[in-house]
């Protein structure tokens, strides 16, 4: 099955700031090949920028395959593939009910490819956490010029720092005005305990009527990520806004 990603082009700013956040990847070494992606909270755009990353490295002519490794509440299937179920992804392979050959997804852009998150697991964390995730980074570090992990939001969940140990970096994306700073202070205390250095945070949501930067506060829509996090992590706002107040 190929899915469709390339239908609609980056709007010009976007495209612009993905060509930035992937030159400055670029120069942090041949070695940061497999990038994780994560947030402090959910509803901040992580796998919007994930996705449009990996699209501007394809297009510069590198391979690229982006891994959605968010199996709790992952969007990609709902937004590139139809919402289609049945398409075996990450969790199918992790639990050894397919093998990679069978999630390996391709896209109508040239050099890249995906792997979906699959069907919801009962144990994510401890899918991502056994042999199989570890073998199959190996594999894709040596078949491919870049690997992408779209990660759940890391204080919501344990997912991300399970999977940090083995990626050779991590580039945080972080909704401006939206995440206090304690939040967002404890999400790099967590992430640095593991071992991966974080290479990098990109500033996501920021209102252009009052800021000069690349990225359009309507691009990323709130509403669109807060549907789909919502019910899983919990009232999130309500501890942001604690942690504003306390």
């Amino acid at each position: 099955m190929q899915i469709a990603i390339n239908k609609r082009e980056m709007p010009y700013d976007v495209n612009e700031a993905m060509k930035l956040l992937r030159t400055n990847l670029q120069f942090c070494g041949k070695d940061k090949k497999v990038i994780m992606i994560t947030s402090t909270l959910a509803d901040e755009g992580k796998s919007t920028v994930a996705l449009n990353l990996c699209r501007s490295m394809a297009q510069l002519g590198s391979r690229v395959i982006l891994i959605d490794a968010d199996m709790r509440k992952s969007v990609m299937a709902d937004r590139y593939a139809k919402g289609e179920k049945s398409i075996p992804g990450l969790s199918h392979l992790l639990s050894a009910r397919n093998g990679l050959e069978d999630v390996l997804v391709e896209t109508d852009m040239q050099n890249l490819n995906m792997i979906l998150a699959g069907r919801v697991p009962p144990n994510p964390a401890e899918l991502l956490s056994n042999a199989r995730m570890q073998k199959l980074i190996e594999i894709c570090r040596e078949e491919y010029d870049y690997v992408i992990v779209d990660c759940p939001p890391i204080n919501l969940v344990v997912d991300a720092a399970v999977v940090a140990p083995l990626c050779d970096g991590i580039v945080m994306v972080v909704s401006s005005g939206n995440v206090p700073y304690r939040m967002a202070q404890s999400a790099i205390d967590q992430l640095q305990t593991t071992g991966c250095p974080i290479l990098g945070a990109v500033l996501n949501m920021v209102d252009q009527k009052n800021e000069k930067y690349y990225y359009r506060k309507g691009y990323y829509r709130k509403g669109y990520y807060q549907k789909y996090y919502g019910s899983y992590y919990g009232d999130y706002k309500k501890r942001a806004s604690k942690g504003r107040h306390g």
